[in-house]
C-alpha cells in the first residue's frame, strides 16, 4: 500500500514512530509538508498553506492509495484534490483550539477521521475513530534512576525531588506558570527542596533518560488530546500527577502512584503524596494498551478499509466536488 503523508510538522516524534511501525507493516510512505519554515517563534501563515494546494494536487495523481493528512490545516489541502481517499489525523489542538472550525469543517468531507481519545471524538461533534498514538516501549522503559540522573546530569543534589514538564515554557497551552506554582508550594510544605525541571528541544532519545531521572511527571496543560508524555512517562514507572484533560484518566485508570487533579490543592497534595512515598509506578502495564505496534495495527486497518472503499464511498467525494464548486461560485 502506498500513501502520501501531508503535514505542518514533518518531524513530529509520534507521527514519524507511527509511519515506521506501519512501513514494517508493508506500507510504503512519500511525505509533503506544508510549504515555508517554522521554528518556536514562528507559525505558518494561511499563504504558506495555500502555496501548498498545487503541489498536493499534482503529487496525488502519482499512484497513490490514499492520503493521510496529519493535523487539522492540512484537511483542506487534501480534500482539494479528488482522485484519493482522505484520511485525516486530528491531534487535540486542532479541535479544541482556534484551528477547529478548520478541523470541523474538513472531517465530514474525509473518508476517516482518527482522533486520540473519546473526549476528542466529543468536541469534534461526529463519528470517527479513537487511535492514542502509540508509545514505543523499548525506547521508553525503566532504568535505574542514579546511572539516568548521571545521563541528564541531575546529579548535583541528589537530596532534591525532581518533577518533570517535558515541555518548552513557552507553549502557551502546556501552562507552564501554573506546573510552577504547583511546585513552588510542594517545595514550601516539604522538607527535601522541589524542583521543576523542563525539558524540551532535546533529541527524543534521550527522553527516557528524563523520564527515568525524575521523581514524578507534572501536567498541567489547558487541553490536550492523548499526551504523548504522559504514556511515556507510564513506560518508565514514572508516578504522574495531571489535570484531567484529554484521555488522561482514561491512561492513568488502575496506575498506582498517580494522580488525576481538578485543582490547585490536588495538583499540590498528590504531587506531595507520590514524592513522599519514594515509589515507583505500575504505568508499563497500562502502557502495553497503548504500544506502537498496537496502535500501528489499528490504523493499518484504517488504511485497508479506506483504500479498499474508493468506489463505495465516492458520495464523498462527490460532496467534495459540490462543496468545491460552490466555494468557485
Amino acid at each position: 500500500m502506498d500513501v502520501l503523508t501531508l503535514t505542518a510538522y514533518a518531524d513530529a516524534p509520534f507521527m514519524v514512530q507511527q509511519m515506521d511501525a506501519l512501513e514494517e507493516r508493508g506500507v510504503s510512505f512519500t511525505t509533503m509538508s506544508v510549504a515555508g519554515e517554522i521554528d518556536a517563534e514562528t507559525d505558518r501563515s494561511p499563504v504558506d498553506y495555500i502555496r501548498t494546494v498545487p503541489e498536493i494536487i499534482r503529487e496525488a495523481g502519482n499512484g497513490y492509495d490514499l492520503i493521510h493528512a496529519h493535523y487539522g490545516l492540512t484537511g483542506p489541502i487534501a480534500l482539494a484534490q479528488l482522485r484519493k481517499p482522505v484520511v485525516l489525523s486530528l491531534w487535540g489542538s486542532d479541535v479544541h483550539g482556534p484551528v477547529a472550525p478548520v478541523s470541523r469543517a474538513s472531517a465530514p468531507l474525509c473518508d476517516e477521521v482518527v482522533v486520540m481519545s473519546e473526549e476528542m471524538r466529543a468536541a469534534l461533534g461526529r463519528d470517527c475513530r479513537v487511535i492514542p498514538d502509540g508509545v514505543d516501549l523499548e525506547t521508553f522503559r525503566p532504568e535505574p534512576q542514579d546511572r539516568a540522573r548521571a545521563r541528564v546530569g541531575w546529579d548535583d543534589d541528589e537530596d532534591a525531588y525532581e518533577v518533570l514538564f517535558p515541555y518548552s515554557p513557552a507553549r502557551g497551552v502546556k501552562n507552564y506558570p501554573r506546573a510552577e506554582r504547583v511546585v513552588t508550594v510542594a517545595d514550601n510544605l516539604l522538607e527535601r527542596p522541589v524542583r521543576l525541571r523542563t525539558v524540551s528541544g532535546v533529541d527524543h532519545d534521550a527522553v527516557p533518560d528524563y523520564m527515568n531521572a525524575a521523581d514524578a511527571l507534572l501536567l498541567t496543560s489547558h487541553s490536550e488530546g492523548s499526551p504523548n508524555s504522559v504514556k511515556e512517562a507510564l513506560a518508565c514507572n514514572l508516578p504522574v500527577v495531571a489535570v484531567d484533560v484529554g484521555d488522561v484518566r482514561e491512561r492513568l485508570a488502575g496506575v498506582e502512584p498517580s494522580r488525576v487533579a481538578s485543582s490547585d490543592e490536588e495538583l499540590v497534595g498528590g504531587l506531595i503524596d507520590i514524592l513522599e512515598s519514594g515509589e515507583r509506578s505500575n504505568g508499563r502495564e497500562a502502557a502495553r494498551e497503548v504500544s506502537i505496534d498496537r496502535m500501528a495495527d489499528r490504523m493499518l486497518e484504517v488504511y485497508e478499509e479506506v483504500a479498499g472503499q474508493v468506489i463505495e464511498t465516492k458520495d464523498v467525494r462527490e460532496k467534495r466536488r459540490v462543496a468545491g464548486a460552490t466555494r468557485v461560485e
